[in-house]
């Protein structure tokens, strides 16, 4: 793992929080994102907001923030008749929101006479090409005949190149469905020399498989060959299947693993509602966490419907408050 990487892993006692959903809580303080551009419309509208989350996830004992580009993407900002320099400031932005909210609260907790927090990490993040799309293809990976891997670097490139020049600590490709779409990634990040260590994460409905059908095992033939990636896991999926997820991904890899599932409830698309989570039984997001890490994570957090208090238990449950330390990194 790259020095950063390796040491927020250390200092948070061997496995670090990511922060929870985003969108999710953007809704809580009111934000409408029922938009294309889905929560990086708050990029135009209400910036402040996008802060006020990372505050909060902060707070709550992150150790990694992730910025709000996951559907910010040149041609979605263009889309809506803005220039290219803007819809490029948009991205930078994006990483901004999340390097001063950082800046900040690390500031203030340094003021504190026990600080209890870590000198959290800033990822930037890139979406897939179907979340893009926004047509449900980024959990199916189903992108069309047409689709080939040098039109999805094509498509990824100047947003990476944007995002990486804005001073992230990581970059995030974030619940990515196939492999395709991976082995553009590894071959982007090569083309494009990116200095910034990265992680990729799918997305998937079993233990085994991405989204797409396609297996973890054949997406870590390469993944494992490039030094570019640091971190391998999966976002965005029923959290019933991590545990599961981690133990496949331990036999195929010795790079670092990163789970942030989703909540457990279920999107009923009739109905437009969330349906209560039934799959944990009599076990919270907090305790399967601390199975996750002791299966062999070292980045546990949360994706949609997770909320700053879920990533708070989750912290307290992984390193304890006494395990906090105000260090420098």
């Amino acid at each position: 793992m790259a020095g950063a990487v390796e040491e927020i892993v250390r200092r948070a006692g061997g496995c670090a929080v990511i922060d929870g959903g985003f969108a999710t809580q953007l809704e809580a303080l009111g934000a409408d994102i029922n938009d294309p551009l889905w929560s990086a419309a708050c990029l135009i509208t209400k910036p402040h907001l996008i802060k006020e989350v990372h505050m909060q996830y902060l707070e709550a004992g992150a150790d990694v923030i992730i910025s709000s580009s996951y559907q910010a993407t040149i041609p979605g900002f263009l889309a809506r008749g803005m220039l290219l320099e803007e819809a490029e400031g948009l991205l930078r932005t994006s990483v901004e929101l999340a390097l001063e909210a950082r800046d900040e609260f690390w500031k203030s907790t340094l003021r504190k006479s026990k600080p209890v927090y870590n000198r959290a990490l800033v990822a930037a993040s890139i979406g897939s090409y179907g979340a893009y799309l926004a047509d449900g293809s980024e959990y199916s990976g189903l992108y069309g005949e047409d689709i080939t891997t040098e039109k999805l670097k094509d498509f990824h490139r100047r947003r990476l190149q944007v995002l990486a020049s804005a001073g992230p600590d990581l970059i995030a490709f974030e619940a990515i469905p196939n492999k395709m779409e991976a082995q553009a990634l590894v071959e982007l990040l090569e083309e494009e020399n990116i200095q910034v260590p990265s992680w990729i994460c799918f997305s998937s409905e079993d233990d085994k498989n991405l989204c797409s059908g396609e297996s973890f095992a054949e997406c870590l033939q390469f993944l494992n060959a490039s030094d570019k990636v640091a971190i391998v896991g999966v976002n965005c999926t029923p959290p019933q299947f991590i545990e599961g997820i981690i133990r496949e991904l331990k036999k195929q890899t010795k790079k670092a693993i990163a789970v942030y599932p989703n909540s457990g409830e279920v999107w009923d698309g009739r109905a437009k509602r969330w349906l209560p989570a039934e799959c944990f039984g009599h076990k919270s997001f907090d305790a399967l966490a601390k199975r996750w890490q002791e299966a062999g994570a070292s980045f546990v957090g949360g994706c949609c419907r997770t909320t700053p208090s879920t990533i708070r238990a989750v912290s307290k449950v992984l390193k304890g408050r006494t395990a906090y330390s105000a260090t420098q990194i």
